[in-house]
């Protein structure tokens, strides 16, 4: 049995990337996975983990990357043992090169990495749109503008370093969900 198909998903916040991960689960059945989800539903299981790691969260501080690589690399294993030939969507990560380099090390090398490249006045316009109804936070325009340059700065290194690789698939993310699905179906071949 060969090791678990990754694909790292990275998209800027507004991009779709959530939303086209949402779409390859529903018509590919592709395991899909988001570190916050992980996070969350560890806590909610009230594991002397969870309740670690729900102190650290209230604290307001970042859960270190070694606890955010195990919970992926049990995601990961359970995924694979259950459906070994399904690719594994892993939505928004690597946010930054250390990270990837550490999940390679300890969990496995990624199959691809699909990049979601949309411009950040099309991820704004998405993002105060969405703030009509999502009731966030961090879905203001002074936040967005922080949200935008934290991410090209962060994970610029990331596609470059995968490209060099040539592991990158990039699809531009600039038109409707729907020919974006088409393009992201064909980058990782599975039209």
């Amino acid at each position: 049995m060969s090791g678990p198909k990754i694909c790292f998903v990275i998209g800027g916040p507004g991009s779709g990337k959530g939303t086209q991960c949402e779409m390859l689960v529903e018509k590919y059945g592709l395991a899909h996975f988001s570190s916050g989800d992980l996070l969350r539903a560890e806590v909610e299981s009230g594991s002397q983990r969870g309740k670690e790691l729900n102190a650290v969260m209230k604290e307001g501080k970042l859960v270190d990357m070694d606890t955010v690589i195990e919970l992926l690399k049990e995601a990961v294993d359970k995924s694979h043992a259950a459906n070994p030939d399904k690719i594994i969507l892993l939505d928004g990560f690597p946010r930054e090169m250390e990270q990837a380099k550490k999940f390679e090390e300890k969990v496995c090398k990624a199959t691809y990495v699909l990049s979601f490249d949309c411009s950040n006045e099309t991820m704004t316009k998405r993002l105060l749109s969405r703030a009509q109804t999502s009731g966030r936070a961090d879905d203001n325009i002074e936040t967005i503008k922080k949200r935008l340059v934290t991410f090209e700065n962060a994970t610029s290194p990331v596609l470059q370093h995968y490209l060099k690789e040539n592991r990158l698939v990039c699809v531009s993310a600039e038109d409707d969900k729907g020919v974006i699905f088409s393009n992201t179906c064909k980058g990782l071949g599975l039209q």
